[in-house]
């Protein structure tokens, strides 16, 4: 295993002061970056150990923040938070460029080649950011299949990969044909992997808290999205010497 560092990093966004997760490589070279969102509740040690397995394979890793810093466990506190969120693209793609700015100013990190990783909310903000003309090299969702403002996927510059449970009932089949078709339309190099049996937000570990129904862990297929995930970047975002 390298040695990586980490450190908190704190920007503003959303009229809030976020507090990211920032993991560097071994070495003192400038690496591949990648931004990795989290699921609605809030950045939490999940995604800081996703941060920083990356690092470990020789990425700049920055999990970045949705809430000021705050991880909201309450179903109600994270649905009045996310949904008038999900439904603004202007304020997901503000979210999305403070941090993506944070992490391109980042020394150890090459600007040019950079990639958006996000799970739910999190991934809902990195599709924004294609949709917004941001220049990245592969965009990877879980259990995000939002659709965006008509035509705005053409603007979409990279192969998008998105996985989502068959048994998700929070991004529905008739939500997953609209997304699927919003990238065929736009051109866009896409790829959508169903796994058989999950629910929604299947990737994350269980939690000590109440859930919304259709929320559960499925461990195998986590880590085979995780192997998914690695791999997209593994072809798209090549660490190199």
């Amino acid at each position: 295993m390298t040695t990586i560092t980490t450190r908190t990093v704190e920007y503003p966004a959303d009229n809030l002061t976020m507090i990211g997760h920032l993991a560097l490589p071994a070495g003192t070279g400038r690496r591949p970056a990648v931004l990795i969102g989290p699921e609605g509740v809030g950045l939490s040690d999940v995604e800081r150990r996703r941060a920083e397995a990356l690092a470990e394979l020789g990425y700049v890793a920055l999990a970045f923040d949705l809430h000021g810093g705050r991880y909201l466990a309450d179903p109600e506190d994270m649905l009045a938070r996310c949904m008038p969120l999900l439904s603004d693209p202007d304020r997901m793609r503000g979210i999305g460029h403070a941090a993506l700015d944070v992490l391109r100013a980042e020394p150890r990190a090459d600007p040019d080649r950079t990639a958006a990783v996000g799970y739910g909310t999190g991934g809902a903000i990195a599709l924004e950011l294609g949709r917004d003309g941001v220049d990245l090299r592969a965009i990877g969702t879980v259990n995000a299949l939002t659709t965006g403002r008509p035509g705005e996927a053409a603007r979409i510059r990279c192969p998008v990969w998105a996985g989502v449970g068959s048994e998700d009932p929070i991004m529905s089949p008739v939500q997953r044909d609209a997304f699927t078709a919003e990238l065929e339309a736009a051109g866009v190099d896409w790829r959508l992997v169903v796994y058989g049996g999950a629910l929604h937000a299947f990737h994350h570990p269980t939690v000590d808290h109440i859930v919304r129904p259709g929320v559960g862990y499925h461990p195998r297929h986590a880590e085979r999205a995780w192997r998914d995930i690695v791999a997209l970047l593994t072809e798209c975002l090549p660490v190199t010497d």
